[in-house]
């Protein structure tokens, strides 16, 4: 199955505003597959050829020398010696778009391209498969729902059968294009793969039993906000460890923090992150639920549910290639929660996420937890659930899942 991907036509206008592209994102998110189908024009080199890579690392100018540009190359994160290379390559050169690296995201690669690059590279993360691209659903704007955005929305929307099927499967190109590939077994291979070229190479880990307890229990918290001592207490670490843990688990990609709304009026809010894995299937996995009937009907449906959706919201930021700065979550010591903030333009959009597939009258109480925030515009509160068709109130706009 040949899947259009929406970051394809950022990467096209980032090759016109940067001399070095460097395209990242999660493991198995698709990366090499658009680099070899989408830009046939490059010369292209990966370095999972150790040859290549050896050749690289050895002699990086004459590895360059015997190159013809545009060029690709693919996973250079596994490159010690290139990266200086290539910035004395672009300085002497005016025209943008001439390479793009590719590599799983890492701490490792972030660090090489900030010594070597700085000013001279642009970066690109590329998240998994959305629901609108395996629909095939033009419609790429970020989502906010704003009375544009919806009026825009409705002109594409789809209906998206088997909802909890796709949540648990999860949105790896591999699982969507291939019905037959085993899921247990890819997601097996997949958290090997990590530990073996994403982390062990950043972290000593003397026990990797411990880190593959740690990745079960961040799963099992997905959509709730991070308490490092109780999760340091069931890992058997300190929380000093469980927080660097999760700082790099983040860095790779796997997963997103979501901080707290800050505002000047706001005195009594939490200031912990929430965390959301960028994979619902991978969550599945790590906490043993092999069906989707499972999933659905389990006590973390609803916290595994808004992941999806919050996961669908990035990705749609993502694509577009901007940064997820402007989602925020609200949570104050008396417990008032709203799912997620998104600001925009000045005006804050109130989110709340329900497993639901009815409406209940009362969900529009959280409007009044902003009324403090001042020079601020505050819309009605949006309620994402399982509802088929979009509910306009008074006080709140319920949405189905198709309008992410």
């Amino acid at each position: 199955m040949n899947i259009k991907r929406h970051i394809e036509s950022i990467i096209d206008y980032g090759l016109k505003q940067t001399k070095v592209l460097l395209v990242t994102g999660l493991r198995q998110s698709g990366k090499t597959f658009i680099m070899q189908n989408h830009y046939k024009k490059y010369e292209y080199v990966t370095f999972d050829d150790n040859n290549e890579l050896i050749t690289a690392d050895k002699d990086p100018q004459l590895f360059f020398k015997d190159r013809t540009y545009p060029l690709i190359i693919d996973e250079a994160q596994y490159s010690q010696n290139i990266f200086r290379t290539v910035k004395l390559i672009v300085d002497k050169s005016k025209k943008r778009g001439q390479l793009i690296l590719t590599g799983s995201q890492s701490f490792d690669l972030m660090e090489k391209v900030n010594e070597s690059l700085a000013g001279r590279i642009s970066i690109i993360e590329m998240s998994n498969l959305s629901l609108r691209e395996i629909a095939k659903v033009q419609f790429s704007q970020c989502f906010v729902p704003s009375k544009k955005y919806i009026k825009s929305r409705e002109k594409e929307l789809v209906d998206y059968k088997d909802l909890w099927g796709k949540i648990h499967r999860g949105q790896f190109p591999e699982l969507t294009s291939d019905k037959k590939r085993n899921w247990e077994w890819f997601y097996r291979d997949y958290i090997n793969t990590y530990l073996e070229k994403d982390i062990r190479k950043i972290i000593n880990i003397k026990n990797e039993i411990s880190f593959k307890k740690f990745l079960v229990c961040i799963a099992a918290r997905t959509g709730n906000e991070i308490v490092y001592d109780e999760i340091a207490s069931e890992v058997g670490k300190d929380a000093k460890t469980i927080k660097e843990w999760i700082s790099i688990v983040a860095q790779t990609g796997l997963i997103k923090m979501v901080h707290t709304y800050k505002n000047s009026v706001l005195k009594r809010m939490i200031k912990n992150p929430k965390l959301y894995f960028m994979d619902t299937g991978l969550v599945c996995y790590l906490v043993g639920w092999k069906t989707k009937e499972q999933a659905k009907n389990g006590a973390m449906a609803g916290s595994l549910f808004e992941t999806f959706v919050f996961s669908e919201i990035a990705k749609s930021y993502l694509n577009a290639g901007k940064a997820l700065d402007n989602i925020y979550y609200y949570r104050d010591k008396d417990k008032k929660e709203i799912d997620f903030i998104i600001e925009e333009n000045g005006i804050l959009y109130p989110i709340e996420i329900k497993m639901s597939a009815t409406i209940d009258i009362h969900w529009d109480k959280y409007n009044n937890y902003l009324s403090k925030v001042k020079n601020k515009k505050v819309e009605k509160i949006t309620v994402i659930c399982q509802v088929d068709k979009k509910y306009v109130h008074e006080n709140m706009m319920v949405l189905p899942v198709s309008y992410i």
